[in-house]
């Protein structure tokens, strides 16, 4: 029987704790309490940490979520300034300490800004002129420990520095919303497709990654990591405008996608060992050999096996038929005009097989001109 998980709330509404700060600075009496109203109509109640006449604070609560920034305390400063340049009805945002300032175009926001999203921005803004009516504000928001946690987040792939992102387009956050990761994977692409990039490398995880930069010596921001979603990332790829695909992968996934699975969570699809036999096969393999490769307990043990006994040759077919595999899930261009290459590679970075279009895609990849921010 399944028990209905706890939602949370996002950054984005722990920052519209600029009402109560405000309403500190208008009434002298800083709010042990807000209500705000989120996107879906939905009205919130969030108990106000008060720092300092005009700065509050509001702990992020994650629910049952596990969100990385859960417990962090959202900390907002709002200045009503006399005179200067801001006109009436204007907000402008600061990043404090613990938010990222966005440096890589193709995000939601400029380059230049605090990684403050529109929604967030549009709640603190209706937030505080419900607190002070037309004057202008300057609002800055801080999260101490963001940097930290940014880490383990997609900013930095993102090309956001110096903290987390202020996020939410719902105001409150559903256990395992796999739309947030979708949102981050698209983004990323979004921060390549603006500099123009046609190419593009793909992989599994951050094992997978630096295995890949290993084996062809590929630097700069030219990866994604799709986690399981590859077929997403394909898709979004090419609507984006990408028409030269590297997907690199260790067999554990890369197989899968062999096998015509393009989501690679173990609770979604395997096919592994299918794959791996049905192309051993293919390739007139002996049928004991092909008994003892199914009955390999890991695909490690697969690796070896097929170095043991000199059929290395079966990772090159299986990579032609993962890139075939691919191509043929693109039916919005012509034959020739969408190319995908993939090659099989183990933890240690040592290439166990590719297709015939690699060699090519690993030279315009390496031809792409990073930029000073894009360097990690």
């Amino acid at each position: 029987m399944s028990t209905l998980r706890r939602e949370g709330v996002s950054t984005g509404s722990c920052a519209a704790a600029a009402k109560a700060a405000a309403l500190w600075l208008t009434t002298g009496e800083c709010p042990e309490r807000v209500e705000i109203e989120t996107p879906t109509g939905r009205t919130l109640g969030l108990d106000v940490l008060p720092c300092s006449p005009g700065c509050c604070g509001v702990v992020k609560d994650a629910g049952d979520d596990p969100d990385a920034t859960d417990g962090l305390t959202v900390v907002v400063r709002v200045e009503l300034p006399e005179g200067g340049n801001l006109r009436e009805n204007t907000v402008e945002f600061r990043a404090g300490e613990g938010v990222g300032t966005v440096t890589l175009p193709g995000l939601k926001v400029p380059v230049g800004e605090p990684a403050i999203n529109p929604v967030p921005r549009r709640m603190i803004e209706e937030a505080l002129r419900g607190a002070v009516g037309p004057r202008p504000a300057v609002v800055t928001v801080s999260v101490p420990g963001g940097e930290e946690i940014a880490k383990r987040t997609f900013n930095p792939r993102l090309g956001i520095v110096g903290g987390i992102s202020i996020l939410g387009t719902r105001g409150t956050v559903r256990p395992m919303d796999e739309g947030a990761m979708l949102e981050s994977l698209t983004l990323e692409l979004n921060t390549h497709a603006a500099l123009g990039k046609k190419a593009i490398s793909l992989t599994f995880g951050g094992t997978g990654e630096a295995a890949m930069r290993k084996a062809f010596g590929l630097e700069g921001r030219c990866v994604v990591q799709v986690g399981n979603l590859v077929g997403f990332v394909l898709d979004e790829a090419e609507r984006l405008g990408f028409d030269r695909i590297l997907l690199c992968g260790h067999p554990g996934k890369l197989l899968k996608v062999a096998a015509g699975s393009f989501n690679t969570h173990n609770r979604v699809a395997d096919g592994r060992m299918e794959a791996l036999c049905a192309h051993g096969a293919l390739c007139g393999m002996e049928h004991d050999l092909i008994r003892r490769l199914y009955a390999c307990a890991t695909t490690e043990r697969t690796i070896a096996l097929l170095r043991e006994t000199g059929n290395d040759f079966l990772w090159n077919h299986l990579a032609e038929a993962a890139a075939k595999r691919c191509v043929d899930r693109s039916l919005a261009r012509p034959s020739g005009d969408f190319l995908v290459g993939a090659a099989f590679i183990d933890n240690d970075g040592t290439v166990l097989g590719k297709s015939s279009g690699v060699d090519a895609l690993i030279q315009t990849l390496k031809t792409l001109k990073a930029t000073k921010a894009e360097g990690f």
